[in-house]
């Protein structure tokens, strides 16, 4: 009786002696499968409906967790060092978008602007485990993290409002 790893190693080795039509045939059946998840994946509609939900409770969200993290530092009498990692948060979200934008000229022209989604995900995600960070962490780094978000909702902002230019102009 072989284990669950020796499953595993007898199928690799297995795999890795196939001739080349099985190993076509494995990827065609990987692509039709590819093929029937994004057939299931919702529609455009769906998807911006999606968006604009978090969107809007997105800054709601923001501005009670600020609070919660400013009484924090208000309690440990920290509170005079929170505008310094807010500027911080602030600056390292304007040099990771002109960076992204440096890697892919096509994010100015996007129709949705994925690298501010890619920027506000990251921020989240640094700012979520907050409570849990040593002492000095859960002073600096939800703040650096919240003035991250407030120029990423700034940006988003701006990008709604700039010019489009129009397919049949």
């Amino acid at each position: 009786m072989l284990s669950p790893r020796g499953l595993f190693v007898a199928n690799v080795g297995a795999s890795a002696g196939m001739p080349d039509d099985d190993k076509k045939i494995a990827f065609a059946h990987l692509k039709e499968k590819v093929r029937e998840i994004w057939g299931r994946f919702p529609q455009p509609l769906i998807l911006d409906l999606v968006l604009a939900v978090v969107m809007y409770l997105s800054v709601p969200l923001l501005a009670v967790t600020s609070l919660n993290e400013l009484s924090y530092c208000a309690h440990e009498r920290k509170l005079f060092l929170t505008p310094v990692p807010l500027l911080i948060g602030v600056f390292l979200t304007g040099v990771l978008k002109e960076t992204l934008f440096d890697l892919s000229p096509l994010l100015r022209e996007a129709e949705v602007p994925w690298h501010l989604i890619a920027i506000a995900v990251i921020f989240t995600l640094l700012k979520l485990p907050g409570p849990y960070y040593p002492y000095w962490g859960r002073i600096f780094i939800p703040h650096m993290a919240n003035g991250a978000l407030l120029k990423t909702l700034w940006f988003a902002f701006e990008w709604y409002r700039r010019p489009r230019k129009t397919a049949g102009v």
